[in-house]
């Protein structure tokens, strides 16, 4: 018997196009996101694009960026784009000089992908931290002079993972590189705060998209051949909310914590997860081993 059955579940959110923000909240701002071409850091540029933002998006790859640019300008909005690798500096400078400063600074770019640590490569390991923290870093630092020198508020967002607090088995590499961006957001909103430059973080759930990789797409495939999450009724049942997000939920988040109405929050991480992270039973699932949960068969060395 399904125990969820009956129950409903975190209601479904509004529909895409909608806002709980007023129209124009971003009129004249530009706000920069990297990843900005595809998955959740696409979702969350359309976001500030319909609340009257002019957008700058940055990838490492020109293919992402072409249809990311396309589908934006359809909201109404000017779209910029920028062909960057954010573990360079140089690059970095090169991008913030071409435009117009950035008001908003949103950090989604990283890198992840599944594997149990004693498979990890050094190499591994420095890609995946270079890119999610140091780039964040860097991004950051150059937008954060600016602001600094020009003495002009500004809003900076990096999104994290709840597996910086908590431990990320099979992801060792991303969770310790996100709990840095966790202790970046807490140390520069103190450091910054004086300048008028707000740093938040925003964490997001499972919410699945076309652009998700092909490791984390098999690896959500087995663990939902594993437990059976799917319920006669269509709920997640691995979820409190008995339901995963939608990337705009993300967006809605997003513009909050960088529009006027959130002037006196900085400093803090916003959890988009319908509580998954904080999910305790009374009766703990037996503990399936990193190898295992990720179809690899016994270590050999």
């Amino acid at each position: 018997m399904d125990p969820t059955a009956g129950l409903p579940g975190l209601p479904a959110p509004p529909p895409l196009g909608a806002s709980a923000l007023p129209a124009g909240t971003f009129d004249g701002s530009l706000v920069l996101v990297t990843g900005g071409g595809t998955g959740l850091g696409r979702a969350v540029a359309a976001e500030f694009a319909r609340l009257g933002a002019d957008l700058l998006i940055v990838s490492r790859r020109e293919r992402h960026l072409g249809p990311a640019r396309a589908e934006l300008a359809k909201l109404g909005t000017r779209v910029s784009s920028a062909v960057c690798d954010i573990r360079d500096p140089r690059r970095i400078a090169e991008v913030f000089d071409a435009h117009a400063p950035p008001d908003v600074l949103v950090n989604n770019a990283a890198a992840n992908f599944p594997v149990p640590t004693e498979d990890m490569s050094p190499n591994a390991w420095q890609a995946v931290v270079d890119i999610t923290l140091t780039g964040t870093f860097l991004m950051t630092r150059e937008f954060g002079r600016r602001h600094l020198a020009a003495r002009t508020p500004a809003s900076v967002i990096d999104v994290g993972a709840s597996y910086a607090w908590t431990g990320g088995p099979g992801f060792a590499h991303s969770a310790a590189a996100k709990a840095g961006v966790e202790s970046l957001v807490r140390t520069l909103a103190v450091e910054w705060g004086p300048y008028g430059i707000q740093v938040n973080g925003l964490v997001p759930g499972l919410m699945p998209h076309t652009d998700m990789s092909e490791d984390i797409r098999g690896n959500l495939a087995r663990a939902e051949d594993a437990t059976e999450s799917a319920g006669p009724d269509g709920h997640d049942r691995r979820q409190p909310a008995l339901r995963v997000g939608a990337p705009r939920e993300l967006g809605w988040a997003a513009t909050f914590l960088a529009s006027p109405y959130a002037r006196f929050i900085t400093g803090h991480t916003l959890v988009v997860d319908g509580a998954n992270w904080q999910r305790r039973g009374l009766v703990s699932p037996p503990v399936t081993p990193v190898r295992e949960q990720l179809g690899r068969g016994p270590f050999t060395g």
